[in-house]
């Protein structure tokens, strides 16, 4: 990843009311394409011009190529702010966080924690985040909803790994079960990226639990009820099962490991 600072100059008489609008709606225009990682951006205001620094995947995530509609539309609104169009000072990479994909995958998943920042489709071959702006837009111009399942996901991580309340284990149901919200909203993500990508695509499904050792190895995939998904070898040293029907890969549960 990498970091860059942004900076607004007034090209005439404003209020921090405005440019705040204006700038706020042009950072979440990019978050909601992947073009920008993170939830919160401090924007400061000195000598008369407003700055911020981003995350981003790429030294080029904010190339015009790149831009959503609404991306557009909120770098056009500026003027209306009395802003004029962002400079870009590229910093530095992040030493802090993982390189982008760059190649083609041969299949790729949908994968996240709480402690990742970087976007979720990750390839099947290296695990690198894929950024999502490569990709055609999922829905409405832009990839927002695969933005809110992440953030979605990665609370109940947080909150499953805490375990200090009782929502603990309605948080793991919705990272673990095939019949919650949080997979069928993820899993239909998945299929509607497989079919713009014409790319094997499938989800990550969390594991933790399980009796012994010896039940998981014969647990079938909770989906479909097969036994033909446990893998002779880990994909990437981390997922011991998947199945190719249902388009799941899953660990051998974390309490046996």
């Amino acid at each position: 990843m990498f970091v860059t600072e942004l900076r607004f100059e007034c090209f005439a008489d404003t209020t921090i009311s405005a440019a705040e609008k204006a700038i706020n709606q042009l950072l979440e225009a990019y978050r909601a394409n992947g073009q920008i990682l993170g939830r919160e951006f401090a924007v400061a205001f000195n000598d008369g011009e407003f700055r911020v620094r981003l995350l981003m995947p790429e030294k080029s995530s904010l190339a015009h190529k790149y831009h959503s509609p609404w991306v557009k539309k909120a770098l056009a609104e500026l003027t209306d702010a009395k802003l004029l169009a962002p400079r870009e000072k590229f910093i530095g990479q992040d030493i802090n966080s993982e390189v982008s994909n760059t190649d083609t995958p041969s299949w790729q998943l949908l994968y996240t924690s709480f402690v990742h920042m970087c976007s979720p489709l990750r390839s099947g071959d290296n695990l690198l985040p894929i950024p999502l702006y490569r990709l055609p837009a999922t829905f409405n111009g832009d990839h927002k909803r695969i933005i809110r399942w992440q953030s979605e996901w990665q609370a109940c991580d947080e909150l499953q790994m805490a375990a200090a309340t009782k929502a603990e284990f309605a948080a793991l149901e919705e990272l673990s079960s095939p019949d919650s919200d949080l997979f069928r909203r993820g899993w239909d993500l998945r299929g509607r990226i497989e079919y713009l990508t014409k790319i094997p695509t499938y989800y990550y499904l969390y594991r933790v639990g399980g009796q012994d050792l010896a039940s998981e190895m014969a647990r079938p995939c909770p989906r479909c009820g097969s036994h033909d998904w446990k893998l002779d070898e880990p994909l990437l040293d981390m997922f011991h099962f998947r199945c190719e029907p249902c388009r799941i890969v899953s660990n051998l549960s974390w309490d046996h490991q």
